[in-house]
Formats: C-alpha cells, structure tokens, sequence
C-alpha cells in the first residue's frame, strides 16, 4: 500500500523532517523560500496532505479547482492565515499544535518585557558601535520591572505562562482582559483579576503583553485610541500576530514619547518592517522568536506528525481547528 503524500512548505527540524519521511511519501522545500499562491495550489492538488507554517497565506485562492489534499496539518498554534471556512467548504481539515510553544513564546516576551524597560536594545547598540564612555548615574536610566503591573490580553495557555513568570518571577500585579470569563481558580493560580475591558486594562497597566488571536477579529485591536489609553511611560509588548498592532499607530506613539516603549516578535506584513518602526530607538524587534528552540520546535512537529497519523487512522485529530 503506498503512503500518502505530504507536502512540507518550509524547512523543518532534522529529527522531526526524518520521522516525516519514514511515515510519508514526502515532498521537502529544500531551498526553505516562502511558496506563493501558485505554488500551494499545486501542493494541494498533487498532495493527501499539506503542513503549511503560521507565516504562509492561504487564502480563497489556493482553494480554487479541485484540491486532492484532505487536511491541512498546521505547524504553529495560530492559524488565522488560513481560511478556514474555505477549507471546510472543500472538505479539508484544519489542525494545529497548540501547549508546546506556551512556555517559550512566555519566555520571549518576558525577554522583550525587560529589555525595553531596561533599554537592553539601545545599550547593545551603542556597545556595538563603540560609542560607550563608561558607566555615569544618569546613563541609559530605564524603568523598574518588579512589583509594577502588567496586563495581559488574552489569558489562554501563553497568557497564563506570561502571569506565572511575572507573578512568581517579578512579583507583578497581574490584570487579565479576556473576551471570556476566566475561571476563579485559575486567576487565583497566578494572584490575577480580570477586568471588565481593554480601555480598563490599558489605564490600569504598567506593561501590556497581547496574548490574544490574530485574524480579522482582533486586527489593529491596538490603535491610535488604545495607545493613547495607555500609562504615559508604559511599555507594549507583542508575542501574539503582527496585525494586532496598527504599526504606524505604535511608530507615532514611540516617536512623541507618548509611551515608555514597546517590544515585538510580530510584525503586520512581516518579514517587511515599516521603516518608522525600525527607526525607533525605544523600540525592541525580534524575528519571530517566540518558538525558537530546538526542543520547541522539534515538538511543534512531531505534534503535527500526530495529527497527521489521526487523520490518516480515520481517527479524529487531536488539535482539529476546523
């Protein structure tokens, strides 16, 4: 019996590319560029299953004709870059892989937390390009971390990791905004309350770390009216999707002074940056981080080779989005 074929859109870890090929007939992006439109119209025709990542488009127009693949197995937890209502509509399954990457996406936006409050990413600048005179009182002077607020929007898996490193770690007072009631129990985990809106939060929070969807639903939750909500001298930070944030709005906001900073491992568009943002030295940027490391990324993977083995049994999978 031959096996099914799999197509993979980038490159993925060696252990986990490995496994794919003992279980699969697979088909690899060697050369690791993005695939166009074109390119995953082809894979869904030609393949039983495609494993796009959470920086490829699919939208209506990779759906058009007639796909033989029957599940699009996501390597990523978001999955707002895929129509998912499409997809059904072809009778495609959507999956994920969501709990593995909740500790290390927390871990990188703590890190971008404290390097913009610290001023990590310009000291490392002037360092670098030699400019350092030596350590005086009124130098790089940044903003305390621990004991102050932060708040976070959306307190799922990641939201949650966030308030337990912050709460634990730096003894912060934890504000939830989330789009549904959030258990007692579990804001008592981490000493954190909800509040009733966002405008609540922003007025509220020293820190704000978005934890929440991507999609049309939430794109440029942050606006000109949010950033003008926040604390003067508060501190954004984005782990979650780039369209979240409206970049301009944030590039203005940074340039007046109207807050302290902001740090992102997420751009609208990405891998283009705006170039307001990029001149902005009270800015942190990351290239998508969040779940970078080999052991992340390595179960990432395997869990979609789970899926991939559900559906193939005729069983359902376990991380079924749509």
């Amino acid at each position: 019996m031959s096996k099914p074929k799999v197509l993979l859109s980038r490159r993925w870890p060696e252990a986990v590319e490995a496994r794919a090929s003992e279980l699969y007939d697979v088909t690899l992006n060697k050369t690791d560029t993005p695939m166009t439109a074109a390119d995953f119209r082809k894979a869904l025709a030609e393949h039983d299953a495609v494993l796009p990542t959470v920086t490829d488009h699919l939208g209506p127009e990779v759906f058009e004709g007639a796909p033989r693949a029957r599940i699009l197995a996501n390597y990523g937890a978001g999955f707002s870059h895929i129509d998912t209502a499409v997809a059904a509509g072809q009778g495609i399954v959507v999956s994920n892989t969501p709990d593995v990457l909740s500790e290390c996406t927390a871990d990188i936006a703590m890190t971008l937390l404290l390097m913009a409050a610290r001023r990590a990413g310009e000291g490392e600048r002037e360092l670098r390009a030699g400019a350092w005179t030596g350590w005086r009182p009124t130098h790089l002077v940044g903003t305390k971390v621990s004991g102050k607020v932060l708040g976070i929007v959306g307190f799922g898996r990641i939201g949650q990791e966030m308030a337990r490193r912050a709460h634990f770690g730096f003894g912060m007072t934890v504000l939830v905004q989330n789009r549904s009631p959030v258990a007692p129990e579990v804001l008592e985990r981490f000493g954190a309350r909800q509040v009733d809106s966002l405008r609540d939060l922003l007025g509220a929070s020293d820190f704000i770390s978005l934890h929440c969807p991507g999609g049309a639903a939430n794109r440029h939750l942050i606006d000109a009216q949010a950033l003008e909500a926040m604390r003067p001298g508060a501190f954004l930070i984005n782990t979650a999707r780039g369209e979240v944030v409206d970049g301009a709005a944030l590039a203005r906001a940074l340039e007046a002074g109207r807050i302290g900073g902001a740090g992102l491992d997420v751009f609208e568009g990405e891998p283009a940056i705006a170039p307001d943002l990029k001149a902005a030295p009270n800015l942190v940027m990351l290239p998508h981080l969040g779940s970078a490391t080999l052991e992340t990324r390595e179960a990432m993977g395997f869990r979609v080779l789970d899926n991939l083995e559900d559906f193939f049994a005729g069983r359902e999978p376990r991380d079924r989005v749509a």
